[in-house]
Protein backbone atom coordinates (compact mmCIF):
# COMPACT_ATOMS: atom_id res chain seq x y z
CA UNK A 1 0.00 0.00 0.00
CA UNK A 2 1.69 3.19 -1.20
CA UNK A 3 1.99 5.91 1.43
CA UNK A 4 0.34 9.31 1.00
CA UNK A 5 2.55 12.35 1.42
CA UNK A 6 0.52 14.64 3.69
CA UNK A 7 -2.40 14.71 6.08
CA UNK A 8 -4.13 17.10 3.70
CA UNK A 9 -4.30 14.42 1.02
CA UNK A 10 -5.84 11.94 3.45
CA UNK A 11 -8.38 14.49 4.62
CA UNK A 12 -9.30 15.39 1.05
CA UNK A 13 -10.12 11.77 0.35
CA UNK A 14 -11.78 10.80 3.64
CA UNK A 15 -13.67 13.89 4.81
CA UNK A 16 -16.92 13.12 3.07
CA UNK A 17 -19.18 16.12 2.58
CA UNK A 18 -22.85 16.01 3.49
CA UNK A 19 -25.27 16.30 0.61
CA UNK A 20 -28.95 15.84 0.03
CA UNK A 21 -30.36 13.02 -2.01
CA UNK A 22 -31.95 9.62 -1.63
CA UNK A 23 -30.05 6.43 -1.04
CA UNK A 24 -30.99 2.90 -2.04
CA UNK A 25 -32.36 0.44 0.49
CA UNK A 26 -29.80 -0.43 3.15
CA UNK A 27 -27.52 -3.39 2.48
CA UNK A 28 -26.54 -4.80 5.86
CA UNK A 29 -23.13 -6.35 6.38
CA UNK A 30 -24.12 -7.25 9.95
CA UNK A 31 -27.64 -7.39 11.34
CA UNK A 32 -29.47 -9.64 13.83
CA UNK A 33 -30.88 -12.67 12.04
CA UNK A 34 -28.73 -12.17 8.96
CA UNK A 35 -27.47 -15.40 7.40
CA UNK A 36 -23.67 -15.73 7.57
CA UNK A 37 -23.35 -12.64 9.78
CA UNK A 38 -19.59 -11.93 10.31
CA UNK A 39 -20.41 -10.05 13.52
CA UNK A 40 -21.75 -13.10 15.40
CA UNK A 41 -18.88 -15.62 15.60
CA UNK A 42 -18.01 -17.95 18.43
CA UNK A 43 -16.15 -16.11 21.19
CA UNK A 44 -13.93 -18.84 22.67
CA UNK A 45 -10.47 -17.39 23.21
CA UNK A 46 -6.92 -18.58 23.80
CA UNK A 47 -4.87 -16.41 26.12
CA UNK A 48 -1.27 -16.04 24.86
CA UNK A 49 1.87 -14.48 26.30
CA UNK A 50 4.25 -11.99 24.69
CA UNK A 51 5.84 -14.79 22.61
CA UNK A 52 2.51 -16.11 21.32
CA UNK A 53 2.60 -19.21 23.50
CA UNK A 54 -0.83 -20.45 24.63
CA UNK A 55 -1.69 -20.00 28.31
CA UNK A 56 -5.15 -21.59 28.38
CA UNK A 57 -8.61 -20.88 26.97
CA UNK A 58 -11.72 -19.07 28.15
CA UNK A 59 -15.02 -17.81 26.79
CA UNK A 60 -15.87 -14.18 27.62
CA UNK A 61 -19.13 -13.54 29.41
CA UNK A 62 -22.14 -12.49 27.38
CA UNK A 63 -24.80 -10.17 28.72
CA UNK A 64 -27.88 -12.31 29.31
CA UNK A 65 -30.04 -9.36 28.37
CA UNK A 66 -28.41 -7.09 25.82
CA UNK A 67 -30.07 -3.70 26.38
CA UNK A 68 -28.17 -1.85 23.65
CA UNK A 69 -27.23 -2.07 19.99
CA UNK A 70 -23.94 -1.35 18.22
CA UNK A 71 -23.84 0.59 14.94
CA UNK A 72 -20.53 -0.05 13.16
CA UNK A 73 -18.99 1.77 10.18
CA UNK A 74 -15.90 0.08 8.78
CA UNK A 75 -12.67 1.75 7.58
CA UNK A 76 -11.13 1.89 4.11
CA UNK A 77 -10.82 -1.73 3.01
CA UNK A 78 -12.40 -2.07 -0.43
CA UNK A 79 -10.17 -3.48 -3.18
CA UNK A 80 -12.62 -2.55 -5.92
CA UNK A 81 -10.74 -0.70 -8.67
CA UNK A 82 -13.23 2.15 -9.01
CA UNK A 83 -12.89 5.40 -7.00
CA UNK A 84 -16.02 4.56 -4.99
CA UNK A 85 -17.01 1.04 -4.02
CA UNK A 86 -20.45 -0.35 -4.67
CA UNK A 87 -22.39 -2.08 -1.89
CA UNK A 88 -21.35 -5.60 -2.82
CA UNK A 89 -20.11 -7.52 0.23
CA UNK A 90 -16.56 -8.67 -0.52
CA UNK A 91 -14.20 -10.77 1.65
CA UNK A 92 -12.41 -7.67 2.97
CA UNK A 93 -15.63 -6.22 4.46
CA UNK A 94 -16.43 -9.54 6.11
CA UNK A 95 -12.91 -9.74 7.55
CA UNK A 96 -12.85 -6.19 8.89
CA UNK A 97 -16.24 -6.70 10.57
CA UNK A 98 -14.84 -9.80 12.29
CA UNK A 99 -11.67 -7.99 13.38
CA UNK A 100 -13.24 -4.77 14.58
CA UNK A 101 -16.92 -5.30 15.46
CA UNK A 102 -17.67 -8.97 16.17
CA UNK A 103 -16.17 -9.03 19.66
CA UNK A 104 -18.81 -6.51 20.79
CA UNK A 105 -21.56 -9.04 20.02
CA UNK A 106 -21.27 -10.29 23.62
CA UNK A 107 -22.95 -7.10 24.81
CA UNK A 108 -24.96 -5.68 21.90
CA UNK A 109 -26.81 -6.49 18.72
CA UNK A 110 -24.48 -5.37 15.91
CA UNK A 111 -25.77 -3.43 12.89
CA UNK A 112 -23.24 -2.57 10.17
CA UNK A 113 -24.32 -1.03 6.85
CA UNK A 114 -22.46 -1.36 3.58
CA UNK A 115 -21.64 2.02 2.10
CA UNK A 116 -20.09 3.35 -1.09
CA UNK A 117 -16.76 4.21 0.46
CA UNK A 118 -13.64 5.75 -1.06
CA UNK A 119 -11.60 2.70 -2.12
CA UNK A 120 -7.96 1.83 -1.42
CA UNK A 121 -7.26 2.51 -5.09
CA UNK A 122 -8.47 6.09 -4.65
CA UNK A 123 -6.71 6.50 -1.30
CA UNK A 124 -3.42 5.52 -2.91
CA UNK A 125 -3.90 7.87 -5.86
CA UNK A 126 -4.50 5.19 -8.51
CA UNK A 127 -7.82 6.78 -9.43
CA UNK A 128 -9.42 10.19 -8.97
CA UNK A 129 -12.37 10.88 -6.68
CA UNK A 130 -14.76 13.76 -7.29
CA UNK A 131 -16.49 15.66 -4.50
CA UNK A 132 -19.85 14.33 -5.65
CA UNK A 133 -18.51 10.78 -5.32
CA UNK A 134 -17.15 11.48 -1.84
CA UNK A 135 -20.60 12.59 -0.72
CA UNK A 136 -22.14 9.17 -1.38
CA UNK A 137 -20.50 7.41 1.58
CA UNK A 138 -21.93 9.78 4.15
CA UNK A 139 -25.36 9.69 2.50
CA UNK A 140 -25.39 5.88 2.61
CA UNK A 141 -24.49 5.75 6.29
CA UNK A 142 -26.95 8.50 7.16
CA UNK A 143 -29.72 6.64 5.33
CA UNK A 144 -28.79 3.40 7.13
CA UNK A 145 -28.78 5.20 10.48
CA UNK A 146 -32.25 6.59 9.85
CA UNK A 147 -33.41 3.17 8.68
CA UNK A 148 -32.05 1.63 11.87
CA UNK A 149 -33.71 4.24 14.10
CA UNK A 150 -37.07 3.87 12.35
CA UNK A 151 -37.27 0.09 12.07
CA UNK A 152 -34.95 -1.54 14.61
CA UNK A 153 -34.01 0.72 17.51
CA UNK A 154 -37.31 0.89 19.44
CA UNK A 155 -35.77 3.21 22.03
CA UNK A 156 -32.72 1.05 22.80
CA UNK A 157 -29.34 2.51 23.67
CA UNK A 158 -26.75 2.70 20.89
CA UNK A 159 -22.97 2.32 20.82
CA UNK A 160 -21.30 3.74 17.72
CA UNK A 161 -18.11 2.04 16.50
CA UNK A 162 -15.89 3.35 13.71
CA UNK A 163 -12.32 3.39 12.51
CA UNK A 164 -10.47 5.54 9.95
CA UNK A 165 -12.86 6.36 7.09
CA UNK A 166 -15.65 4.95 9.25
CA UNK A 167 -14.78 7.45 11.99
CA UNK A 168 -14.62 10.34 9.53
CA UNK A 169 -18.16 9.43 8.43
CA UNK A 170 -19.42 8.97 11.99
CA UNK A 171 -17.95 12.32 13.06
CA UNK A 172 -20.36 13.96 10.64
CA UNK A 173 -23.25 11.70 11.56
CA UNK A 174 -22.83 12.37 15.29
CA UNK A 175 -22.51 16.13 14.74
CA UNK A 176 -25.56 16.41 12.50
CA UNK A 177 -27.88 13.57 13.48
CA UNK A 178 -27.16 13.03 17.19
CA UNK A 179 -25.40 15.90 18.96
CA UNK A 180 -27.97 18.47 17.83
CA UNK A 181 -31.01 16.29 18.64
CA UNK A 182 -31.62 15.75 22.39
CA UNK A 183 -34.09 12.90 21.86
CA UNK A 184 -31.52 10.96 19.83
CA UNK A 185 -28.57 12.06 21.96
CA UNK A 186 -30.20 10.47 25.00
CA UNK A 187 -29.95 7.08 23.29
CA UNK A 188 -26.17 7.35 22.86
CA UNK A 189 -24.41 4.99 25.24
CA UNK A 190 -20.97 5.86 23.85
CA UNK A 191 -19.12 6.37 20.59
CA UNK A 192 -15.89 4.46 19.92
CA UNK A 193 -14.36 6.61 17.16
CA UNK A 194 -10.82 5.41 16.47
CA UNK A 195 -8.15 6.58 14.05
CA UNK A 196 -10.12 9.53 12.72
CA UNK A 197 -8.99 12.67 14.59
CA UNK A 198 -12.06 13.54 16.62
CA UNK A 199 -11.43 17.10 17.81
CA UNK A 200 -12.29 19.06 20.95
CA UNK A 201 -11.66 22.65 21.93
CA UNK A 202 -8.06 22.96 23.11
CA UNK A 203 -7.90 22.20 26.83
CA UNK A 204 -11.49 20.90 26.92
CA UNK A 205 -13.35 17.60 26.57
CA UNK A 206 -15.82 18.94 24.02
CA UNK A 207 -16.45 21.92 21.75
CA UNK A 208 -14.65 20.76 18.61
CA UNK A 209 -16.64 18.32 16.49
CA UNK A 210 -19.45 18.07 19.03
CA UNK A 211 -21.10 20.75 21.14
CA UNK A 212 -22.74 18.55 23.76
CA UNK A 213 -21.04 15.14 23.68
CA UNK A 214 -17.95 14.93 25.89
CA UNK A 215 -14.96 12.65 26.11
CA UNK A 216 -15.36 9.54 28.27
CA UNK A 217 -13.35 10.04 31.48
CA UNK A 218 -14.88 7.39 33.74
CA UNK A 219 -16.17 3.86 33.19
CA UNK A 220 -19.76 4.64 34.21
CA UNK A 221 -20.05 7.80 32.10
CA UNK A 222 -22.68 7.62 29.37
CA UNK A 223 -23.26 9.56 26.16
CA UNK A 224 -19.55 10.16 25.66
CA UNK A 225 -16.75 9.56 23.14
CA UNK A 226 -13.71 7.28 23.19
CA UNK A 227 -11.12 8.25 20.58
CA UNK A 228 -7.42 7.75 19.89
CA UNK A 229 -4.79 7.07 17.24
CA UNK A 230 -1.99 4.68 18.16
CA UNK A 231 1.75 5.35 17.84
CA UNK A 232 4.85 3.78 19.38
CA UNK A 233 7.24 6.54 18.33
CA UNK A 234 7.06 10.35 18.17
CA UNK A 235 4.65 11.31 15.37
CA UNK A 236 6.57 13.01 12.54
CA UNK A 237 5.77 16.60 11.66
CA UNK A 238 3.72 15.41 8.69
CA UNK A 239 1.86 12.78 10.71
CA UNK A 240 -1.52 11.87 9.26
CA UNK A 241 -3.10 11.63 12.71
CA UNK A 242 -3.05 13.51 15.99
CA UNK A 243 -2.75 17.09 14.73
CA UNK A 244 -5.62 19.59 14.73
CA UNK A 245 -6.20 23.15 13.48
CA UNK A 246 -5.38 26.07 15.78
CA UNK A 247 -7.74 26.31 18.75
CA UNK A 248 -8.59 22.62 18.62
CA UNK A 249 -6.97 19.43 19.87
CA UNK A 250 -7.31 15.86 18.69
CA UNK A 251 -9.03 13.86 21.41
CA UNK A 252 -7.14 11.03 23.10
CA UNK A 253 -8.89 8.81 25.65
CA UNK A 254 -6.87 5.89 26.96
CA UNK A 255 -9.33 2.98 27.34
CA UNK A 256 -7.08 1.42 30.00
CA UNK A 257 -6.90 4.66 32.04
CA UNK A 258 -9.75 7.01 31.16
CA UNK A 259 -8.96 9.47 33.93
CA UNK A 260 -5.36 9.82 32.73
CA UNK A 261 -2.00 8.17 33.13
CA UNK A 262 -0.75 4.83 31.87
CA UNK A 263 -2.53 1.49 31.71
CA UNK A 264 -1.83 -2.01 30.48
CA UNK A 265 -3.77 -3.10 27.41
CA UNK A 266 -5.69 -6.29 26.63
CA UNK A 267 -5.02 -7.00 22.96
CA UNK A 268 -7.59 -9.17 21.17
CA UNK A 269 -7.37 -10.57 17.63
CA UNK A 270 -9.25 -13.15 15.57
CA UNK A 271 -7.13 -16.23 14.94
CA UNK A 272 -8.19 -16.27 11.28
CA UNK A 273 -5.95 -14.22 8.97
CA UNK A 274 -7.43 -11.11 7.38
CA UNK A 275 -8.82 -11.86 3.89
CA UNK A 276 -5.54 -13.28 2.52
CA UNK A 277 -5.88 -12.21 -1.11
CA UNK A 278 -6.86 -8.62 -0.26
CA UNK A 279 -4.50 -5.64 -0.12
CA UNK A 280 -4.81 -5.36 3.65
CA UNK A 281 -4.51 -9.12 4.02
CA UNK A 282 -1.09 -8.94 2.38
CA UNK A 283 -0.03 -6.00 4.56
CA UNK A 284 -1.20 -7.07 8.02
CA UNK A 285 1.36 -9.87 8.58
CA UNK A 286 4.00 -7.13 8.62
CA UNK A 287 2.52 -5.47 11.71
CA UNK A 288 4.72 -7.60 13.95
CA UNK A 289 2.46 -9.33 16.46
CA UNK A 290 3.98 -12.45 18.00
CA UNK A 291 3.02 -15.51 15.89
CA UNK A 292 0.47 -17.83 17.44
CA UNK A 293 -1.06 -21.20 16.61
CA UNK A 294 -4.41 -21.79 18.29
CA UNK A 295 -7.65 -23.65 17.59
CA UNK A 296 -10.03 -21.04 19.07
CA UNK A 297 -11.61 -18.21 17.04
CA UNK A 298 -9.80 -15.56 19.13
CA UNK A 299 -6.50 -14.86 20.89
CA UNK A 300 -5.94 -12.41 23.72
CA UNK A 301 -2.71 -11.13 25.25
CA UNK A 302 -3.11 -9.21 28.49
CA UNK A 303 -0.64 -6.57 29.64
CA UNK A 304 1.89 -7.07 26.86
CA UNK A 305 1.53 -3.42 25.83
CA UNK A 306 1.19 -0.30 27.99
CA UNK A 307 -0.51 2.86 26.73
CA UNK A 308 -0.60 6.53 27.71
CA UNK A 309 -2.00 9.59 25.95
CA UNK A 310 0.67 12.09 24.86
CA UNK A 311 0.48 15.57 23.37
CA UNK A 312 4.22 16.02 22.84
CA UNK A 313 5.20 18.24 19.91
CA UNK A 314 1.58 19.17 19.28
CA UNK A 315 0.38 15.67 18.32
CA UNK A 316 -2.27 14.15 20.60
CA UNK A 317 -1.94 10.37 20.29
CA UNK A 318 -2.01 7.14 22.29
CA UNK A 319 1.61 6.09 22.75
CA UNK A 320 2.19 2.41 23.40
CA UNK A 321 5.25 0.50 24.53
CA UNK A 322 6.01 -3.19 24.85
CA UNK A 323 7.38 -6.14 22.95
CA UNK A 324 7.35 -7.36 20.33
CA UNK A 325 7.72 -3.86 18.86
CA UNK A 326 5.07 -3.24 16.23
CA UNK A 327 5.74 -1.69 12.83
CA UNK A 328 4.28 1.54 11.46
CA UNK A 329 2.60 0.72 8.14
CA UNK A 330 2.82 1.83 5.43
CA UNK A 331 5.24 4.36 7.00
CA UNK A 332 5.85 6.47 10.11
CA UNK A 333 3.28 9.11 9.15
CA UNK A 334 0.51 6.56 9.73
CA UNK A 335 1.83 5.35 13.09
CA UNK A 336 0.18 2.11 14.21
CA UNK A 337 -3.06 2.95 12.42
CA UNK A 338 -3.66 -0.67 11.44
CA UNK A 339 -3.77 -1.80 15.09
CA UNK A 340 -6.05 0.96 16.47
CA UNK A 341 -9.11 -1.29 16.78
CA UNK A 342 -7.42 -4.41 18.22
CA UNK A 343 -4.50 -3.27 20.37
CA UNK A 344 -6.93 -2.41 23.20
CA UNK A 345 -10.01 -4.33 22.03
CA UNK A 346 -10.31 -6.20 25.32
CA UNK A 347 -10.30 -2.92 27.25
CA UNK A 348 -12.81 -1.34 24.88
CA UNK A 349 -15.24 -4.25 25.10
CA UNK A 350 -15.00 -4.35 28.91
CA UNK A 351 -15.56 -0.59 29.10
CA UNK A 352 -18.53 -0.63 26.74
CA UNK A 353 -20.00 -3.63 28.59
CA UNK A 354 -19.95 -1.55 31.79
CA UNK A 355 -21.63 1.33 29.97
CA UNK A 356 -24.24 -0.98 28.44
CA UNK A 357 -25.11 -2.38 31.87
CA UNK A 358 -25.36 1.14 33.29
CA UNK A 359 -27.66 2.21 30.46
CA UNK A 360 -29.80 -0.89 30.91
CA UNK A 361 -30.22 -0.23 34.64
CA UNK A 362 -31.44 3.28 33.86
CA UNK A 363 -33.89 2.31 31.12
CA UNK A 364 -36.53 -0.30 30.40
CA UNK A 365 -36.74 -2.35 27.20
CA UNK A 366 -38.30 0.59 25.35
CA UNK A 367 -35.65 3.11 26.34
CA UNK A 368 -37.73 4.84 29.02
CA UNK A 369 -36.12 5.94 32.26
CA UNK A 370 -36.77 3.35 34.98
CA UNK A 371 -36.88 5.81 37.87
CA UNK A 372 -38.03 9.38 38.02
CA UNK A 373 -35.65 11.89 39.53
CA UNK A 374 -36.20 13.28 43.04
CA UNK A 375 -37.37 16.56 41.50
CA UNK A 376 -39.91 14.76 39.31
CA UNK A 377 -41.26 12.74 42.27
CA UNK A 378 -41.64 15.90 44.36
CA UNK A 379 -43.46 17.58 41.48
CA UNK A 380 -45.85 14.62 41.14
CA UNK A 381 -46.52 14.60 44.88
CA UNK A 382 -47.36 18.29 44.85
CA UNK A 383 -49.76 17.73 41.95
CA UNK A 384 -51.54 14.93 43.79
CA UNK A 385 -51.77 17.05 46.95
Amino acid sequence: MRALSTAAVLAAVLLLGAASGASAKTTWLCKPGLKHDPCTPGLKTTRVDATGAAQGTFTPSTLEHRPVDCFYVYPTVSDQTTPIANRRIDPEERSIALYQAARYSSLCRVYAPMYRQVTLAALNGATTVTQAQRNTGYRDVRAAWRDYLKHFNHGRGVILIGHSQGTFVLRQLVAKEIDRKPSVRRRLVSAVLLGGDVTVKAGSDRGGDFEHIRACRSRDQLGCVIAFSTFNAPPPANSLFGRAPAGRQVLCTNPAALAGGAGKLDTVLPSAPFAPSSTLGKVTPGIGYAPFHVSTPWVESDGVYTAQCSDADGASVLQISGAPVLNALPDATWGLHLVDANIALGDLVDLVRTQARAWGKQHDDHGHRRHASKHENEHKNKRHD
